[in-house]
């Protein structure tokens, strides 16, 4: 077998415009040949999913899975809606969404795993796309919900929550807690995970608003208090009043089923990602050059 060495390397990451490990990977498979080994990334569909690896997608589906004690919520990505209903882009999603579970929801694990399947959907498909993220919930009894669902389990909103104690108990309000997470959005899910500097932020912006003006100490502690408890009202899953029955936080209608939140994970499709405003002049002169 010939020698792989960088400047082999090198060569044909120049003239394919792949990844040096998938070089590195492709030579060592065609004994050094460069032309083999571009070959090689074409019919494995890398070479076509490396030059489109500097679209941003920000389309694309969240999934839910769970099986015994774990579960979780997949983000994939491509570029536009219309991938979405690509049934050969969905099975790529549950295939993910499938070896997740099975990794435990390890995203470097899976990334691995998927890597290859991932081109050659790109592919065929002709857009670009990623696994963009992984979160993983884990507990006696997990549930999940998607909101707007494309297809059974995915949609643009998915959610899965554990719940410890009553398994009766659990099998009621589980699905209606994972729909108020769709619903109300929550960052924490108890106030013992709440950033401290978080709720220091909160009393700062409160006080500097000029409410406390003029207040004698012992009230403005009050209205402190006071806000930071709206505060929790709004951002932690146990101190939000349930959606189906506002009169009780979640943590009340959880103790009135006989069991406790372990933990929950939330997607909205493409939050955070910030997509690129292209200048169609600018494109059009690339072409011409």
């Amino acid at each position: 077998m010939a020698e792989v060495t960088a400047k082999l390397i090198q060569e044909l990451r120049e003239k394919t415009s792949a990844g040096m490990m998938d070089c590195k990977k492709a030579l060592m498979e065609n004994d050094g040949d460069v032309q083999a080994a571009s070959d090689w990334l074409r019919q494995k569909g890398i070479v076509k999913a490396a030059s489109k690896a500097g679209r941003v997608a920000t389309s694309g589906l969240v999934t839910v899975v769970k099986d015994e004690g774990c579960g979780c919520v997949i983000e994939v990505n491509a570029e536009t809606d219309f991938v979405a209903k690509n049934e050969k882009f969905q099975k790529l999603v549950a295939d993910i969404a499938a070896k997740a579970l099975e990794l435990k929801g390890e995203f470097d694990a899976v990334h691995s795993a998927v890597k290859d399947d991932i081109a050659a959907t790109i592919a065929t498909i002709g857009e670009n796309m990623s696994l963009r993220r992984i979160a993983k919930v884990h507990g006696t009894h997990i549930y999940t919900y998607v909101h707007n669902a494309l297809v059974p389990g995915m949609g643009q909103i998915g959610v899965v929550v554990a719940l410890d104690g009553d398994k009766a108990g659990a099998d009621e309000i589980g699905p209606k807690i994972a729909m108020h997470i769709a619903a109300n959005k929550p960052e924490f899910a108890t106030i013992a995970e709440v950033d401290p500097t978080a709720v220091e932020r909160e009393k700062k912006i409160f006080v500097e608003s000029g409410a406390t003006d003029g207040k004698p100490e012992a009230v403005v502690e009050k209205m402190v208090a006071g806000r930071i408890q709206k505060y929790y009202g709004e951002s932690v899953l146990e101190e939000q009043p349930f959606v189906m029955d506002p009169s009780k936080t979640v943590k009340q209608v959880l103790a009135e089923h006989n069991t406790t939140l372990k933990g929950f994970a939330y997607y909205l499709l493409g939050e955070g990602i910030e997509k690129k405003d292209d200048n169609l002049a600018d494109e059009v002169a690339k072409m011409l050059g």
